[in-house]
């Protein structure tokens, strides 16, 4: 007579190999993500000497691009405006910051300490709850101490004008209305209706990467990560 298996070894077993398989897929997904990120897509583009500058910036987990709110042919005000704001005064800075992603991981993820495993997993098994984060800043100033947070990206006039409507697309804009929004984590930012699906392979990273790529800078093929974005740029 086969010797009986105790149940809770059983479960043990079990609850092993699924946790390394869990690692398994983790490792393969990084893995995956920084060998597209190391493959160019538009490999000839080359950084122009003048032009309009933008910045790609990153707190760690979310990617930005970060435009002049007047310049380049581009004047974001008309979808952008004050009173979406808590405190309407910050409108008056230079630049915004503009990022997008899925509408609970950005709103429940501002920094690392609020990273939870669920929210995670709920994000990259695939949601069409897509937001747009835009914050009012000052023009950046890019030295030795932000080195590895920010970088200064110079664009000819017509690759600005492609990343600008890409960037337009992405904001849900149905009927010629402007899309919804909510006041966002302080009084100089705030959250916009988007579209798109945000899964595990269309990360916020990756649609930085390709916004990026639609404008025709040298990028990554698939940027899941903020490394697999910043580390194109000086």
């Amino acid at each position: 007579m086969p010797p009986k298996i105790h149940p809770l070894r059983n479960g043990a077993r079990l609850l092993g190999a699924a946790v390394a398989a869990l690692v398994a897929i983790l490792l393969a997904y990084g893995a995956a993500g920084m060998v597209g990120g190391a493959i160019p897509s538009n490999p000839g583009w080359t950084q122009p000497e003048t032009g309009v500058r933008i910045y790609i910036e990153s707190n760690g987990i979310h990617t930005g691009i970060v435009v002049p709110m007047v310049g380049g042919g581009e004047d974001w005000r008309d979808l952008l405006r004050a009173e979406d704001l808590r405190d309407p005064r910050y409108a008056r800075y230079s630049h915004v910051s503009i990022g997008w992603g899925e509408r609970t991981f950005y709103l429940e993820t501002p920094t690392w300490a609020d990273v939870k495993p669920l929210t995670i997993l709920g994000a990259a098994m695939g949601s069409d709850r897509t937001v747009m984060h835009v914050d009012h800043v000052p023009e950046p100033r890019v030295n030795a101490d932000d080195e590895g947070d920010i970088r200064s990206v110079i664009l000819r006039p017509e690759e600005y004008r492609r990343l600008a409507a890409f960037i337009r697309a992405s904001f849900r804009t149905d009927n010629g209305q402007r899309p919804g929004h909510q006041f966002g984590y302080a009084s100089y930012d705030a959250f916009y209706e988007a579209r798109g699906r945000y899964s595990a392979v269309r990360t916020c990273n990756a649609w930085t990467g390709d916004a990026l790529r639609h404008a025709g800078v040298r990028v990554g093929a698939w940027t899941p990560f903020p490394v697999t974005v910043l580390g194109w740029f000086e």
